[in-house]
């Protein structure tokens, strides 16, 4: 009989422990897997002399590279909860999801592109501890307390809490096992066409589900090399492709065409179908619609839906996101009376299954999941009779910029804090293939740059607006008959308006 798949880190970590190739590389490190299972068992040890055992939930937050993945892997095997903070985070924020998720040890660095994280024990009355990263890689100790304590991991232990944003009020840190986890990175690896011999580039956050599970984890389960770098430049990210014979390049769809257009000599020749298509030869590339758009959530520990990248789908599946994995039921219901749909209608996505996370943060199961298990995403769309998702957008007015999850109203309310703004109002604006956040304020004598760096100390990067328009009047604002603001509207004052 063939050997089982492993379901827990510290077995996957072991199924690889004899190879000798390069699990990850950044742009000044690399370990192979042979060296990743004895130090992550070593620096485990490490853990468990200070403190650190099954249960235990230990923040991580640091910059992506080979010691973001020794020290996660290192803490799953034994059993302790992961738990990635993003580094974009301000203080405020960082404390909030620090006490949402009981964290009892963070592993930090000190700084990272301009941010600082303090913490304040007496906020975080759970908090045991807070170490360098340059403190938590010198604790390696003899292997043996990890291996015994790595012998008490059951797949249904929890493995990670990774935090995505919620609709209001605070984030929500999802809980997921390591069988569930491990289960759904497991169901895409074909689509996402990741195999042994892949050398996959992969820029997302580690601390994001697209960074950790489609990065980490399925390099890890298919034995591949991941390439990866902190911060991307156009050139030191094709000087890494070339130096690293990148495969497969899975970045923004945007960094595909920075790059395209920076390419000039580059020989990226190694890269093949299943590629972001700007870095591909026009040969290899497909006409628009005809291959998926993976669709998934951090609820779903990454992708639930999708079809192999490196092939067109059936002609009158084109604009879908593929079909759900193996593992995964999905199903369409109305979002007023959740009652299920027929094939083609429109409503609320739901899924259900093994891979679905265990569950939410300070939250009961029958708050998250409704009486029969399924799990009501938020996202709305419609199965065709031939089980092909299509996405149509969110039930709420969240959208995505370079993957991570914007709220207008925690932009609107951080804009409501400055002086003399009366009223304040945040959409998406399409740019190409992605959005930026657009925000128009109303009040007397403010400026953009004000505005600017208010929201700035108050949230993270990634949610500042980068198109704005200030208005003296609140009659400015477009309105439909009802009174509702006209969110098509503002889109097009900001884009022809904007001051930038």
């Amino acid at each position: 009989m063939p050997d089982p798949q492993p379901d827990t880190i510290d077995a996957l970590v072991r199924a690889h422990s004899s190879a000798t190739k390069s699990a990850v590389v950044d742009p000044v490190a690399r370990i192979s897997y042979a060296e990743l299972e004895s130090g992550t068992a070593e620096l485990a040890a490490g853990f468990i002399a200070v403190g650190v055992t099954k249960g235990s939930r230990v923040g991580l937050i640091m910059p992506n590279g080979v010691d973001w993945v020794r020290i996660a892997i290192a803490l799953m095997r034994i059993g302790a909860v992961l738990v990635p903070l993003s580094t974009l985070l301000r203080p405020a924020e960082l404390t909030a999801q620090l006490r949402m998720a009981s964290v009892q040890f963070l592993v930090t660095v000190e700084e990272f592109r301009g941010n600082r994280y303090p913490v304040d024990p007496d906020e975080l009355p759970a908090l045991r501890a807070v170490w360098t990263t340059e403190e938590a890689l010198g604790r390696s100790a003899s292997r043996g307390p990890a291996d015994a304590q790595a012998a008490c991991v059951r797949e249904s232990d929890p493995m990670v809490i990774m935090f995505t944003s919620g609709s209001s009020g605070p984030p929500k840190g999802t809980i997921h096992s390591h069988r569930n986890a491990l289960g759904a990175v497991r169901s895409g690896l074909e689509a996402r066409c990741i195999t042994g011999d892949t050398r996959l580039y992969l820029p997302m956050p580690f601390f994001w589900v697209g960074g950790f599970g489609a990065g980490i984890l399925s390099a890890l389960l298919a034995g591949a090399t991941l390439v990866t770098e902190p911060i991307p430049h156009p050139e030191s990210t094709l000087e890494l492709l070339q130096r690293e014979r990148v495969t497969l390049f899975r970045g923004w769809p945007e960094q595909a065409e920075a790059l395209a257009r920076h390419s000039g000599a580059a020989d990226l020749s190694t890269l093949r179908p299943g590629s972001l298509e700007a870095l591909l030869p026009a040969a290899m590339r497909s006409q628009p619609g005809a291959r998926a758009s993976l669709l998934g959530m951090t609820e779903s520990f990454g992708p639930y839906c999708g079809f192999r990248a490196d092939t067109d789908m059936p002609k009158s599946a084109w604009g879908s996101c593929g079909k759900p994995f193996d593992g995964m039921d999905v199903r369409i219901v109305d979002s007023e009376t959740g009652a299920p749909l027929s094939p083609g209608e429109t409503g609320t996505i739901e899924i259900r299954g093994p891979h679905v996370m265990r569950g939410i943060c300070r939250h009961s199961r029958e708050d998250v999941f409704t009486p029969d298990g399924h799990y009501p995403t938020g996202d709305l769309g419609y199965l065709d009779s031939d089980g092909f998702l299509f996405y149509r957008g969110r039930s709420d007015d969240m959208f995505k910029v370079r993957g991570a999850t914007v709220y207008p109203s925690e932009v609107q309310r951080a804009l409501r804090t400055v002086p003399g703004v009366h009223a304040a109002y945040v959409v998406n604006v399409p740019d190409g293939q992605a959005n930026r956040v657009g925000a128009v304020a109303v009040g007397e004598g403010l400026t953009v740059e004000t505005l600017r760096a208010a929201v700035r100390a108050a949230i993270s990067s990634f949610k500042v607006p980068t198109l704005w328009l200030v208005l003296d009047d609140e009659g400015d604002v477009p309105r439909g008959a009802t009174g509702k603001v006209d969110n098509a509207a503002l889109r097009v004052m900001l884009r022809e308006g904007v001051l930038r």
